[in-house]
C-alpha cells in the first residue's frame, strides 16, 4: 500500500514548477499502478496550449474557473467545480484559467515524474515507451 499526502508531496521534488501552471505528481510510472495521478494548479491568466500526443488524459476540475478549446471544432466548454474532461483522441486543444484552477489529472501511461510540455504541447515518451519495452 502506498499513502501519501499532497501537502508533503508539495515540499519535494515530486512539484514540478512552470509557465502557467504547476503539479504535484502524487503517483508515477514507478508506484507500478499503470497511470500516473497529479494535482495541478493552473494559474488566473494561463493560456496553454496542449496536445498530448502520447498520453490519454482525463481532467477533474476540484476548484476555479475556465474554458477548455478543442481546435479540431473551435468548440470552447466551460470548466468549473465538477467538470471532468477526457482527452480520448489526443485532442488538441487550449486551456484557459480565468480563475486559478485545481485540477485532478490522470495520465495513461504514467508519467516518470519530471515532464514538462514540450514546443507541440505534449509531453514525451520515455525511452522505454518508445522502445516498446
Amino acid at each position: 500500500m502506498i499513502v501519501r499526502k499532497l501537502q508533503d508531496a508539495e515540499k519535494t521534488d515530486r512539484k514540478i514548477v512552470s509557465e502557467g501552471w504547476d503539479s504535484t505528481r502524487l503517483c508515477l510510472k514507478s508506484d507500478n499502478m499503470g497511470f500516473s495521478f497529479h494535482i495541478t494548479t493552473i494559474f488566473r491568466g494561463a493560456e496553454l496550449p496542449l496536445h498530448y500526443q502520447n498520453h490519454l488524459e482525463s481532467v477533474y476540475c476540484v476548484s476555479g474557473e475556465g474554458s477548455i478549446e478543442d481546435l479540431a471544432t473551435g468548440e470552447i466548454h466551460e470548466i468549473t467545480p465538477g467538470v471532468i474532461y477526457l482527452l480520448d483522441k489526443h485532442d488538441k486543444h487550449i486551456l484557459r484559467a480565468t480563475q486559478e484552477m485545481k485540477m485532478a489529472c490522470v495520465f495513461n501511461p504514467p508519467l516518470n515524474g519530471k515532464e514538462v510540455h514540450d514546443a507541440s504541447g505534449a509531453y514525451p515518451l520515455d525511452a522505454d515507451e518508445v522502445s516498446g519495452k
